[in-house]
């Protein structure tokens, strides 16, 4: 059982890392200046990629920067800095812009890249604790990051510095994002497996481009066959090209129940006049909530008068939107 004294003792530690972390987070903040700007332009203009490079700990919220970028329509990756000495620089080319984390600005993996990325041609932008050290030197654009206190009571462990620099990241990527006009739609296109691109799931993406159909002077047995060879439980009416009904399984218990059914009869006369119908562009939960309010398992996929697919209740649940 924990004693008061050691819960306290605890607590106003972590508080203190959090303070120092909040005042190295408000330093950035007022030090943004024109060489943020430079950096957004650079990146929007960009014919290549963002290449993100770091070592260690600056490694590792380096990945997260070139994940964030790609994740909000900018085409990046990360790269370690010792692994671009033998071999990785070859992914870089004179269209890229580099993007290389240290904080100290010394670290020598990071600066030994400077000779050929500068022979390569592409962009180096640095991003560092240390405007006067080698990186920034030779670097054509430089982030300064004025973090001279960390976290770790000896002053060594990377903490407030590597959290400033993973704040900044995101300010990058959410200027040029916001700049870009990358929406929601845009978001789940390049997140398709994640919760928010099913709920932006759009019925154009599930539905099925051949649609159970048969013409209204067709005979009641060719309506049963084209159902029975969909699957789907319902098969549209059409009259030149424009859907004007359907049938559905229910509506052929309902006609062999009733004991008076002469299969030759056109499909026109056991049709359902007014079939239930989606735009492609309408959202997939949106044809959820239709086929719940409607009790039906399918919808027609049509824009204006144009007959496009059908989509059925499996389809989307397969998806993953429930």
């Amino acid at each position: 059982m924990l004693n008061v004294k050691s819960r306290q003792r605890w607590l106003t530690k972590a508080n203190k890392v959090l303070t120092i972390e909040i005042l190295a987070l408000q330093a950035l903040q007022t030090s943004l200046a024109v060489d943020f700007c430079d950096v957004i332009a650079c990146i929007l203009a960009l014919k290549g990629r963002l290449v993100v490079v770091g070592m260690g700990k600056s490694g590792i919220i380096a990945r997260k920067i070139a994940a964030t970028f790609a994740s909000t329509g900018t085409p990046a990756f990360f790269v370690h800095a010792a692994e671009a000495q033998h071999g990785d620089l070859g992914m870089i080319t004179r269209d890229d812009a580099v993007l290389l984390l240290s904080h100290s600005g010394e670290t020598q993996e990071v600066c030994n890249l400077l000779p050929p990325l500068r022979r390569l041609g592409a962009t180096v932008i640095a991003m560092t604790g240390n405007p006067h050290a080698t990186l920034a030197k030779h670097a054509d654009l430089v982030l300064h990051i004025p973090v001279t206190q960390e976290a770790c009571p000896m002053n060594l462990a990377p903490t407030a510095s590597t959290t400033a620099a993973l704040a900044l990241g995101d300010a990058l990527a959410v200027v040029v994002l916001k700049e870009r006009g990358f929406r929601e739609e845009d978001f789940a296109r390049v997140h398709p497996a994640g919760s928010l691109g099913r709920k932006l799931m759009k019925v154009a993406d599930v539905m099925h481009t051949e649609v159970p159909m048969v013409t209204q002077d067709q005979a009641l047995r060719d309506a049963i066959t084209t159902m029975s060879s969909y699957r789907m439980g319902i098969t549209g009416v059409q009259d030149h090209a424009r859907l004007c009904g359907c049938i559905t399984d229910g509506d052929l218990r309902r006609i062999l129940e009733s004991g008076d059914v002469d299969l030759a009869q056109p499909a026109a006369k056991f049709m359902h006049s007014m079939p239930h119908i989606i735009a492609p562009h309408a959202l997939a939960s949106e044809a959820i909530r239709m086929m719940e309010d409607f009790k039906v398992t399918s919808l027609f996929v049509c824009e204006q008068t144009q007959i496009l697919g059908i989509i059925h209740l499996h389809d989307i649940l397969q998806g993953g939107l429930t």
